[in-house]
């Protein structure tokens, strides 16, 4: 008898301890019909086409679970892949969970500590203040190129990152990415900071990223290649010309402020590509990036926002004593978003974009928004209208 109350009370007990852990599936479907006006290049043209990895929210799928360890501490992982709905394949260079994949230990005072395939400290502390990264719009109002990143063009591999708490409204948080070459214990590495302070109406961010040799032969590895095909963040000609850069940086700071139901944010950039080879003989790049954006919601169902986004590129000296480089971008862009339900959505959005100047490869700069595709000429236009799901 006293075995059998012994196996009950454990019985009894199972379910009480799987009580303190949970897995959530979660997932986001964003899919629209995108028109580019110019796009293709010099044999390119208007292109009109169903796109899922573009929008407000690109299209993904996850896993993110916890598990209570007693005093205040869990572990702690998230499992994220994109997914392009038109074709079934993932997303970031068929990078099976190319968004997100890491496993660490979250404290409720000490913050977390986290291993894996991550987001910099920019996506956390920059990204916010940009029209992007406020929720404003999708690709159409990433600044151009994505040149600092604030877009999530690319994320960060074999990455080791600390996210504090909350403490009287201050985060902060670094990440360092090992490299992991053989003979070079810092190649391919990098890290990047940031902070933020948020109360009341007003909040301000501060990130700094740095990456050595981020462009590697070796498909996966490498800040500008680290997706799973090798696909390279330096795609177009804006900044195709400073592929051979040993080394990346990104500094920016943003403000926002909330009155009501308008949202404001503020932010700027600075983006350097050092070290560059070839027939640069080792100069350094530089661009500085302005973006304001405005965000108001009309109804309770209805957001409205616009945007100005204003890219200088600095003249890059070759070694024949030309100079390349000097480049400069204006772009606006529009929204309107519809709330159907808490989980759904309905938007329609639109950019243009007018370039002026020296591409970094030495030719005529062509318009490029997001990473939508050199244009033919110095402008470009898109429009996309989409629905989104949240599951």
């Amino acid at each position: 008898m006293k075995k059998c109350l012994t196996f009950a009370s454990l019985m009894l007990a199972v379910p009480c301890a799987y009580a303190q852990s949970s897995v959530t599936l979660y997932g986001i479907l964003d899919e629209g019909v995108m028109f580019v006006n110019n796009v293709g290049g010099s044999t390119g043209g208007k292109r009109v086409s169903l796109d899922s990895t573009n929008g407000i929210n690109g299209s993904r799928w996850g896993m993110t679970g916890k598990e209570d360890l007693g005093g205040g501490l869990r572990a702690i992982f998230t499992l994220e892949g994109g997914i392009n709905l038109n074709n079934g394949q993932m997303a970031q260079g068929n990078t099976f969970f190319g968004r997100q994949a890491f496993v660490g230990l979250s404290h409720n005072t000490l913050g977390s500590l986290t291993l894996g395939r991550q987001y910099d400290m920019i996506t956390y502390f920059l990204q916010p203040f940009t029209s992007q990264g406020s929720q404003a719009g999708s690709t159409a109002f990433q600044h151009p190129g994505d040149i600092d990143n604030t877009g999530n063009s690319v994320r960060v591999n074999n990455a080791i990152r600390y996210m504090s708490g909350n403490y009287a409204g201050v985060t902060f948080g670094g990440e360092y990415s090992v490299g992991g070459q053989a003979g070079n214990v810092t190649g391919n590495s990098g890290y990047s900071v940031g902070a933020n302070y948020a109360m009341g109406p007003l909040s301000l961010g501060a990130a700094y990223a740095y990456f050595k040799n981020p462009t590697s032969a070796t498909a996966g590895s490498g800040f500008f290649t680290d997706n799973a095909n090798g696909s390279n963040f330096l795609a177009n000609s804006l900044n195709r010309g400073y592929i051979s850069a040993s080394a990346w940086q990104v500094v920016g700071a943003g403000a926002g402020y909330t009155i009501g139901s308008l949202s404001l944010t503020a932010a700027w950039s600075n983006i350097q590509y050092a070290g560059l080879g070839g027939t640069f003989a080792d100069s350094m790049a530089r661009f500085n990036n302005y973006d304001f954006t405005a965000r108001y919601m009309a109804t309770p169902s209805l957001a409205l926002a616009a945007s100005y986004d204003y890219l200088n590129g600095a003249g890059v000296a070759l070694a024949n004593g030309k100079t390349v480089g000097n480049q400069h971008y204006n772009q606006i862009a529009v929204l309107g978003d519809y709330f159907l339900s808490k989980r759904t959505d309905v938007y329609m959005e639109g950019a243009w974009q007018r370039a002026s100047g020296t591409s970094s490869t030495g030719t005529a700069a062509v318009a490029d928004i997001g990473n939508l595709g050199d244009s033919a000429n110095n402008h470009q236009f898109v429009v996309r209208l989409a629905l989104r799901h949240k599951f």
